[in-house]
């Protein structure tokens, strides 16, 4: 079970924030980890990464919560150096090693992208770490 939270959460911070300064992985791998303490989200690391719409056990391209899920790439890290650094920084965030550095940030999305959940009620800024502005409920 460790296992496989450890690999979903370092894919997530790979395909998400790689090339990216640390904080800027610690932080997007940090909102996977407040979206499983939360109870408007699944329980475990896999599901919140692996959360969105399906058609035939299929994900819905460009319809999940974390881009490179269902993006319709191949999801198999190429940089191994950064795979590797990955992997490191998800083990320490697991094993609560690394602080959380987004105040409870349960959302993120890359500079110059503006979803449409950015407006939804209750939903504030807590700032920008690396390429990506982070919010959490209020």
């Amino acid at each position: 079970m460790i296992a496989e939270m450890l690999m979903c959460l370092a894919l997530n911070g790979y395909h998400e924030a790689r090339g990216e300064p640390t904080a800027g992985e610690i932080a997007v791998n940090h909102v996977v980890m407040n979206r499983v303490s939360d109870h408007r989200y699944k329980n475990n690391v896999c599901d919140v990464v692996k959360a969105g719409r399906y058609r035939n056990e299929q994900p819905v391209r460009h319809a999940c919560h974390f881009s490179w899920w269902c993006d319709g790439k191949s999801d198999e890290p190429y940089d191994i150096e950064a795979w590797l650094y990955s992997n490191q920084l998800a083990s320490l965030i697991i094993s609560g090693m690394h602080p959380d550095i987004t105040d409870g940030a349960t959302h993120y999305h890359k500079i110059g992208y503006y979803p449409k959940w950015i407006n939804d009620i209750g939903m504030i800024r807590v700032g920008v770490i690396g390429d990506h502005i982070f919010y959490r409920w209020e």
